[in-house]
C-alpha cells in the first residue's frame, strides 16, 4: 500500500508560500530509499523575499526587551517539548536514526532554546566610566541584523535550535535554510510555531545550496551567516561572503581521536567508542572515528570493541527501539563511505568486523573497524562520516598526542586514563575546541562547542555563541 506524500511549502513573512518557479523537490527515507515528501526547490528570488521578510520585521523587533524575546523563546521550548514524539519520528524516519536517539534530542533541544531565553537577559560587559576628562564612556552590545542559518542534515531540527536559538535571543532576525535532504522536522516545528513568532522574525526556505544558500551569503543585506557542515562549504562560503564582508560562522568537520593510554579502563572504553563512534551511524562532527591506543592496551581494547561493535542492532528505526543504528543519509552517502573502506582495503589495512554495505534495501553500512593503517592513510585523515572507526597503537605519550593533532581538523577529542596528571597534560596539547576525558560526545548548553584549525571558528552553545550574533558599540558622552 502506497502512502501519501507530504506537502510542504516556505515560512516567509508569516505565511507559507511555494517556490517562486512553483517547482518541488524529493525528500526520502535513507532506510528504504522511498520518497515521504515534497518541498520547494526554492531559488535565488525566494531567498531574496525571505531576506526581504525579515528585513521588514527588524525594526519592531529591536524594540522587543530581552524579556520578551524570552517568553517568546520559551513559548517555542514548551512546543518541542509538547510534541515531542511527533518531531522524533519525523526526523528519525526522514535521517534514519534510531528513534529513541530522535527523542533523546527533543529535551536536549529545549533546554538550548530555555539557555538563550535566560541568557539573553544577562550580556555582560566593560564598566561604563570617564577614561578622558569630561567624558563618559560605555558599551551597547546589539543585534547584527538579519543572519541566515544553514543546518546540516545529520541532526536537522536540533541544529536550527542552535542558530536560531542565540539569534532570536540576542534580537536578530533570521532566515534558515535546512539541508535539502532532511528539512521535515524543520517545517514541521515551524507550522506549530508559526502563530507564536512575529511574521518575518524567524523564516524557513527550502532547497538546495546552489542557488538558495549562496543567494543568503551574497545578499549584501544579510550580516551573518551561520554554517553546519562540511569544510569545502565553509570554505566556498567564507570566500564568497568576503566580497561584502559579512560576518562567518562555522562549525565544520570533524575526526575526533580517542586517545586510549595503557591505564585505561578497555571495557569502558570499547562501550562508549560504541555509542560515540557510531552514534547517527557515525555521522556527526564529533563521531569519535579515530582511536589511538596503548601498546599494553591495545590487543585488550580490541577485544572488547570488536564484540560491542558486533552487537549493534541495524536496521530501519521503523522495526522498533531495539534497532541501535541505522543507514546514511543518502545512497552517495553509502557510496562514499564504501569507497573509503575499499581503497583501505587495498592499502592492506585490516577490516576487524563490517567493511561493506548491507543489503540492497536503504542506504546501510555495516558498523566497521579497522586496523593496521598508516597515520597518512586517507581513512585516518579525512572524515568518513560514516559508521567506521579506526584504532591505531602507538608507542609512547608524545607520539599520541602528535598523531591525534596531526589531521587538518580540530572538533573535538577525548583522552582516556586513570592519571588526573596525564589527562589533563593531554587536554592541554591537544589542538580541538572540545576535549573529554574519560567520556565521549555529552554536551551541555552552557559550554561553547566549536573548532580549531579547519573545524571552522565561531562558537554554539553558551554566552560565547551570544557574542557571535551581536555587536559591540562604544557610546562617548561629553559631560562638561
Amino acid at each position: 500500500m502506497s502512502v501519501a506524500l507530504s506537502q510542504h511549502k516556505n515560512f516567509v513573512g508569516g505565511e507559507w508560500v511555494d517556490s517562486s518557479g512553483g517547482e518541488t523537490m524529493e525528500v526520502l527515507n535513507p532506510s528504504t530509499g522511498e520518497v515521504i515528501a515534497e518541498v520547494p526547490r526554492s531559488t535565488a528570488e525566494d531567498a531574496g523575499r525571505a531576506v526581504e521578510a525579515a528585513k521588514n520585521a527588524l525594526p519592531e523587533w529591536l524594540d522587543s526587551t530581552p524579556g520578551e524575546r524570552a517568553e517568546l523563546l520559551f513559548k517555542l521550548a514548551d512546543l518541542i517539548e509538547e510534541n515531542a514524539e511527533e518531531l522524533a519520528a519525523i526526523e528519525s524516519r526522514n535521517v534514519g536514526k534510531p528513534l529513541s536517539y530522535a527523542r533523546d534530542e527533543m529535551p536536549v533541544s529545549a533546554d538550548n532554546i530555555r539557555f538563550f531565553a535566560g541568557a539573553a537577559r544577562v550580556l555582560e560587559g566593560r564598566a561604563a566610566g570617564e577614561y578622558m576628562r569630561g567624558y563618559t564612556s560605555m558599551l551597547r552590545r546589539e543585534p547584527i541584523g538579519v543572519v541566515a542559518g544553514i543546518a546540516p542534515w545529520n541532526y536537522p531540527l536540533m541544529m536550527a535550535v542552535w542558530k536560531l536559538s542565540p539569534a532570536l535571543a540576542a534580537g536578530n532576525v533570521q532566515v534558515l535554510k535546512p539541508s535539502e535532504q532532511t528539512p521535515l522536522s524543520l517545517l514541521r516545528f515551524m507550522e506549530l510555531a508559526a502563530d507564536v513568532i512575529p511574521p518575518g522574525v524567524l523564516n524557513v526556505v527550502t532547497g538546495d545550496g546552489v542557488p538558495v544558500g549562496e543567494a543568503l551569503v551574497k545578499h549584501p543585506d544579510v550580516r551573518l551567516v551561520s554554517l553546519t557542515g562540511d569544510v569545502e562549504t565553509g570554505k566556498a562560503i567564507a570566500r564568497t561572503a568576503a566580497d561584502n564582508l559579512k560576518r562567518v560562522h562555522l562549525e565544520l568537520g570533524g575526526k575526533a581521536p580517542v586517545v586510549v593510554f595503557d591505564d585505561a579502563d578497555p571495557a569502558a572504553v570499547a562501550e562508549a567508542i560504541k555509542i560515540a563512534g557510531y552514534w547517527n551511524s557515525g555521522q556527526d562532527c564529533t563521531a569519535a572515528s579515530r582511536v589511538v591506543a596503548g601498546p599494553k592496551i591495545y590487543d585488550k581494547l580490541l577485544e572488547e570493541l570488536v564484540p560491542a561493535v558486533e552487537s549493534l542492532h541495524v536496521g530501519d528505526p521503523a522495526e522498533g527501539d531495539e534497532i541501535e543504528m541505522g543507514p546514511v543519509i543518502s545512497k552517495d552517502q553509502q557510496d562514499r563511505v564504501v569507497g573509503f573502506l575499499e581503497r583501505a582495503k587495498e592499502s592492506k589495512a585490516t577490516i576487524l568486523t563490517g567493511g561493506d554495505s548491507n543489503g540492497e534495501r536503504g542506504f546501510f553500512v555495516k558498523p566497521t573497524v579497522i586496523t593496521d593503517i598508516e597515520q597518512d592513510n586517507e581513512i585516518v585523515q579525512r572524515e568518513v562520516f560514516g559508521p567506521v572507526v579506526s584504532v591505531q597503537k602507538f608507542a609512547e605519550d608524545d607520539q599520541a598526542i602528535a598523531w591525534a593533532n596531526d589531521v587538518r581538523y580540530g572538533l573535538a577529542a577525548s583522552v582516556w586514563t586513570r592519571d588526573i596528571g596525564r589527562a589533563l597534560n593531554a587536554a592541554r596539547k591537544l589542538q580541538f575546541g572540545t576535549v573529554w576525558i574519560n567520556d565521549h560526545i555529552p554536551l551541555v548548553s552552557e559550554m561553547p562547542h566549536g573548532g580549531y584549525k579547519e573545524s571552522g571558528y565561531g562558537k554554539d552553545l553558551s554566552v560565547y555563541s551570544l557574542e557571535d550574533y551581536t555587536q559591540i558599540k562604544h557610546v562617548m558622552a561629553k559631560i562638561d
